[in-house]
């Protein structure tokens, strides 16, 4: 379903945007798909960064002037808000409990 996923460009690249991804996915798994363990990272990214007030919870994202977020996202500074951001900060854990709630 990736590669599906990657040629409708439903998959963020890295400027894409996760929250779009999500709601892809989750499309794709209420027609009953089943997701794949790094397809429900992306869905729970962009569900947590659809929780984001502000516009800069990434380093990817960009803000309001356009400009890359890079070292001034939240993910960037250390304390406070920590956003998903990358597949990696999403734990086997988090993607087991997805599993059972599903």
């Amino acid at each position: 379903m990736d590669a599906c996923l990657r040629k409708w460009r439903l998959l963020p690249s890295a400027r894409g945007a996760p929250s779009q991804t999500a709601s892809a996915l989750l499309a794709f798994s209420a027609a009953g798909a089943e997701l794949s363990d790094g397809e429900i990272r992306w869905l729970l990214i962009g569900q947590n960064l659809a929780q984001y007030s502000g516009n800069c919870p990434c380093p990817y994202n960009v803000d309001r002037a356009g400009r890359s977020c890079g070292k001034r996202s939240a993910y960037s500074k250390p304390g406070g808000y920590a956003p998903l951001c990358f597949p990696s900060d999403v734990t086997q854990e988090m993607v087991e409990k997805y599993k059972q709630k599903s």
